[in-house]
């Protein structure tokens, strides 16, 4: 996942200032793309102007310097469709950055691609968890270090079932959400 398909879907959303995109990626986009620097933001949007994925208008501020507003194009948004349609391969990473901007720009895919979506993130999870939960986490130290077998145990043991409970409440949440869709799809479905 690129800055730029982040970009352009907030560009969907409403046009922006590159200091509205920064901004917008310190708030809610940190958590699909963390530490975005405002100099890569103005070198993104210089390059997504080159290839006529967004465009800008002028906005004269009297008093104060002209702020460039830019907007995705047609052309932009083929882009920004064709990577957020494109195949999820999910990550063993707990925190996977393009599962949660997938799923924040999700609501244009429709109810069957955004459950298609939780599917895959729900069976990778669960096929993590039937492959590592149980897995041997013995750590073979030579007596003759200065490492403390014990500890090293303790802390093991500390991490595995942090990260067995970070899992699993992922996984239900992730079940439950597609619930939700679900019963909304079934919803809009419905004569009234």
């Amino acid at each position: 996942m690129r800055l730029e398909h982040l970009l352009l879907g907030v560009l969907l959303m409403r046009p922006r200032t590159g200091y509205d995109l920064k901004r917008f990626m310190d708030l809610r986009g940190v958590f699909m793309r963390p530490r975005t620097q405002m100099s890569q933001v103005y070198r993104s949007l210089t390059q997504m102007a080159e290839r006529g994925w967004v465009a800008f208008t002028v906005s004269h501020r009297p008093g104060a310097q002209d702020a460039k507003i830019f907007s995705a194009t047609p052309s932009g948004q083929a882009e920004f469709m064709a990577w957020l349609e494109s195949p999820y391969v999910p990550t063993v990473e707990p925190v996977n950055f393009e599962f949660r901007a997938r799923l924040f720009f999700g609501s244009v895919l429709g109810y069957d691609s955004l459950i298609q979506l939780l599917d895959t993130e729900i069976d990778a999870r669960q096929r993590q968890i039937a492959k590592y939960r149980f897995r041997d986490r013995t750590i073979d130290i030579d007596p003759g270090t200065p490492f403390d077998a014990d500890l090293v145990a303790e802390i093991e043991n500390f991490q595995h079932e942090s990260g067995a409970a970070a899992m699993d409440a992922h996984v239900a949440r992730t079940i439950e959400l597609r619930e939700l869709i679900r019963a909304r799809r079934a919803a809009s479905t419905t004569p009234a």
